[in-house]
């Protein structure tokens, strides 16, 4: 379906569709342990501690995947690092469930060196194409990814309870593989010209805006991360019919931020970036203070979605805003915000895991997000 699609379509709506497509599974692979880590939690017997690992494997590998996504954007051009992104999370989905701790352990390394070269080249590829239109469109390639992370929470459920996870994750992966022969042809953006090749890093990190882009890159999707991944078990500890609830819990989150993403393509014509910044920071601080203090499953739901609402357009704003900021240079630049914001994904979510364990209390350990939130606004609240 998705190579029928892409190959009735002038070239340069081809790869935009292409683009959009890719970041379906992308968002199934980058939330992927949210809904499954209380299944792999009990199929491969980890505490919180060990639980938190995946995250720092997942994101480690997806640092190595972004810098390589730099080099091969000045050197090669977009096309080599957008198919072997696709290519590698195809592999790791294959493997994840298909045998002991260990050989999980790697497939989540492979997937997420795969997410680490897709993301960068396909969130800056659309930015670049886009015009003066990127921020809506890099918002509405979001939504895909938003989409695909609805997608996943609801079919782990769903798989889980009649026992085809293998056969779901099969699919994903052959999903990326016919996806990879789709796009083949497409003509992907060259490589920047020798001119463009290097931004003045010297000039750079003597610029203030430079590090507060670093901090934003690094704390919301840790945040992000934290919240879509431990939700899931942190509603689980609640009482035993909550339990239930706990593999469905990611998609409420993920919903939420998924429609907010859609109606963001329309609100942001009307409404400043920094305005929605701020009240998106704000509102979301707000969402994790009440999932935190909820006692019961509709605290808890209620939490997830204006915590997911108010993240919605955030993300998608900020590497708009990196796009116009620095242009061709974004490339280069690119490679080290992308890589915060793969390391935040792995030390703030692992962290709330070691916290968890030390203390006892998951809730302790989602403060994390909730204090890397509140930073994030106090960030926000000065014009840059």
């Amino acid at each position: 379906m998705a190579s029928a699609q892409i190959e009735h379509l002038p070239s340069n709506k081809r790869l935009i569709l292409g683009s959009q497509l890719a970041f379906l599974p992308t968002g199934v692979l980058m939330t992927l342990l949210g809904p499954m880590l209380p299944l792999l939690i009990a199929r491969w017997a980890l505490n919180d501690a060990q639980a938190g690992n995946l995250f720092l494997v997942q994101f480690l590998a997806a640092v190595v995947g972004v810098q390589l996504s730099g080099v091969l954007l000045t050197r090669l051009g977009y096309r080599p690092a957008f198919l072997s992104g696709l290519l590698l999370m195809a592999v790791g989905a294959a493997l994840l469930y298909a045998g002991s701790a260990r050989l999980g352990m790697a497939a989540i390394g492979i997937y997420g060196l795969g997410v680490g070269l897709i993301v960068p080249t396909d969130s800056l590829l659309i930015a670049e194409i886009s015009g003066d239109s990127r921020t809506r469109a890099v918002n509405l390639l979001n939504f895909f990814w938003g989409f695909g992370a609805v997608f996943c929470s609801l079919m782990v459920a769903w798989a889980a309870a009649h026992k085809m996870l293998p056969v779901f994750l099969g699919a994903v992966s052959l999903f990326l593989v016919v996806l990879v022969f789709a796009m083949w042809g497409l003509p992907f953006p060259a490589a920047a010209a020798r001119s463009d090749r290097g931004p003045r890093w010297r000039e750079l990190v003597r610029n203030p805006v430079i590090w507060l882009f670093a901090l934003v890159f690094f704390f919301y999707p840790g945040a992000e991360t934290a919240v879509g991944g431990w939700i899931g078990s942190y509603v689980a500890r609640l009482g035993p019919q909550e339990a239930h609830w706990a593999p469905l819990m990611p998609a409420f989150f993920w919903s939420a931020l998924t429609a907010g993403r859609a109606l963001g393509t329309m609100f942001l014509s009307y409404l400043s970036e920094r305005r929605v910044l701020r009240a998106g920071f704000a509102t979301a601080a707000g969402g994790i203070v009440l999932m935190l203090v909820a006692t019961a499953l509709p605290g808890a739901i209620l939490g997830a979605l204006i915590t997911g609402l108010s993240f919605a357009t955030l993300y998608p704003i900020t590497i708009a805003r990196l796009s116009q900021r620095f242009g061709v240079a974004a490339r280069s630049i690119g490679a080290v915000m992308f890589s915060l914001a793969s390391i935040g994904p792995a030390v703030i979510p692992w962290m709330v895991g070691v916290v968890s364990q030390n203390t006892g209390s998951l809730r302790s350990g989602l403060l994390l997000p909730l204090g890397a939130t509140v930073l994030l606004l106090l960030i926000h609240l000065r014009d840059w």
